[in-house]
């Protein structure tokens, strides 16, 4: 039989008694799944349930003992190779043995000759052509998370286990990993924002607060789906609103009548036109009838208003969230930034940027690509003077935010409303709230600390507090924006971008993400 995972009656709570999922029934065959969802809705938590890292606190989870997660962090002693992140040494020790004639009889019996074959192939599957004795303090940043999934591919699961695996890596590396789905025969449940790799997915699971729900084909389907849906919703959430307001008129006019019922009745026995016995009879019959009467609108008004929030509430879970960024004024023609024959970095005898020139005028959208290592983020530390150049100069003519990936610019003991006035000491706290309102933080929102955003939270909250000035900055950077935000955010993001007037300084290796923002020209560091 395929192998298959199966979540049955699954409930788990944070450790702080917070339930993250209850009652959880789902199940993964043997083929590609995606996870989607907003932050903070149990995707990685879902992954170390399946893995047995965490245990639920009710119902159970079957799945394969071949089952491999994907280790985000490539950690080691610092004179580890490959090998040793394979835990291969002994291995690999014992055919170097045999091949120079000194293994024993028993120890031969145990040497597998097919595991430098296999290691090879696991590395290249990964992207990765290079020996097994290379030592992991010589790989990149984009290389070490390339080389945990060759460890993972080495042990050759029925189930593949993996947590953002594009993450942190580089264009060659999302390749690589964008390969491997493409080809993946086995299981595979993978938590992604990353759109190329969900195009690669046979089914998409989307988890919210609502629970989890099932759709069948890539991510370009999903999306269609959801569409349909955030429509479907509208119309229910108007279909609610009319039906309540009806519930509520006609409870109105059976009040009314009610009311011009006993006066009449009032009137009547004031006349005494008829037997007391008929008259007190009819009161207790429209009595009667005027209890069930009621209990009848009652049922109906508690529906309506059960249908409404259901409604309110899936409307909710579907609408995108918004971002409303000002107008900057940024002229066409005017000069934003200059950089002439800069070298520079943290390295003076081995600069990371050397003899750079390049200018930005008016609105114009740059990219600046390359594989890690190669000097981007250190290019925009040279710009916004976190870095002085060796040689050359740097000329920054407008005002300009800088928004990376760990949005730095927040200061995490600090309300958002802090972190706003801190940023522009001459806005009062009316001004901070009207300005993290257009990002979505109304109200009590704004006085969340910064530390308990979500990622999606924080990107928001970091734009609002970068762009909130008036007017906003003139001059957007961006490193890698959107490494830490859920698939919603990344949208949000996107739609805020594209209304933004002001010139746009980009590192980004999400292809999808930069076709959405449009640029005119991207600049290649070789590093």
């Amino acid at each position: 039989m395929p192998a298959s995972v199966s979540l049955s009656n699954l409930s788990w709570a944070t450790p702080d008694g917070s339930p993250l999922f209850h009652d959880l029934t789902l199940s993964f065959d043997a083929e590609r799944t995606g996870i989607v969802g907003r932050n903070g809705t149990g995707k990685s938590t879902l992954l170390k349930l399946i893995s047995g890292e965490l245990q639920p606190t009710a119902g159970r989870v079957i799945a394969p003992a071949s089952i491999t997660m994907l280790r985000q962090e490539v950690a080691g002693h610092p004179d580890d190779t490959l090998t040793d992140l394979f835990g291969l040494r002994s291995e690999l020790d014992l055919l170097d043995r045999a091949a120079a004639g000194f293994a024993t009889a028993e120890e031969l019996a145990e040497a597998d000759w097919s595991l430098p074959a296999r290691i090879d192939t696991a590395l290249l599957r990964a992207g990765l052509a290079m020996p097994p004795d290379t030592p992991l303090a010589q790989l990149s940043g984009g290389q070490r998370p390339r080389a945990g999934l060759a460890a993972l591919l080495l042990t050759e699961p029925e189930f593949l286990l993996l947590d953002e695996p594009t993450n942190t890596l580089d264009r060659a590396g999302r390749r690589a990993v964008i390969d491997l789905l493409h080809g993946w025969t086995g299981g595979a449940i993978v938590v992604s924002h990353d759109r190329e790799s969900l195009e690669q997915m046979d089914t998409i699971v989307e988890l919210t607060s609502l629970g989890a729900t099932r759709y069948g084909g890539p991510y370009s389907v999903f999306r269609q789906q959801k569409a349909l849906e955030l429509e479907a919703a509208r119309h229910e959430l108007a279909h609610a609103e009319k039906t309540r307001t009806e519930t509520a008129r006609l409870a109105q006019q059976a009040a009314e009548r009610k009311a011009r019922k006993d006066r009449a009745g009032q009137r009547a026995r004031a006349k005494g036109d008829q037997p007391k016995i008929l008259m007190d009879a009819a009161k207790g019959w429209a009595e009667t009838s005027d209890a069930s009467n009621a209990r009848l609108r009652k049922t109906r008004r508690e529906a309506a208003e059960t249908a409404l929030t259901a409604a309110r509430d899936r409307l909710e879970v579907l609408t995108p969230v918004q971002m409303d960024i000002s107008p900057t004024g940024l002229p066409t023609g005017k000069m934003v930034l200059r950089l002439d024959a800069v070298t520079g970095g943290y390295d003076t005898d081995a600069p990371m940027i050397e003899e750079l020139s390049l200018s930005l005028t008016g609105p114009e959208r740059v990219v600046i690509a390359g594989p890690n290592g190669s000097g981007k983020t250190t290019l925009l530390k040279l710009i916004t003077g976190e870095i002085t150049p060796q040689r050359g100069e740097v000329q920054l003519m407008v005002p300009a935010a800088l928004l990376d990936q760990h949005v730095t610019l927040l200061d995490p003991t600090q309300s958002l409303r802090e972190n706003f006035r801190r940023l522009h000491p001459a806005a009062d706290p009316r001004t901070a709230h009207a300005a993290l309102a257009r990002f979505g933080f109304r109200a009590s929102d704004a006085l969340r600390r910064a530390s308990e955003l979500s990622g999606g939270e924080r990107l928001r909250a970091g734009l609002a507090c970068a762009l909130g000035a008036t007017p906003p900055p003139m001059l957007l950077i961006l490193d890698e924006p959107t490494n830490h935000l859920d698939l919603d955010s990344i949208a949000a993001l996107e739609a805020a971008l594209a209304a933004y007037d002001g010139a746009l300084l980009v590192i980004s290796h999400d292809e999808a993400f930069l076709q959405a923002l449009g640029p005119h020209r991207t600049i290649r560091l070789k590093g």
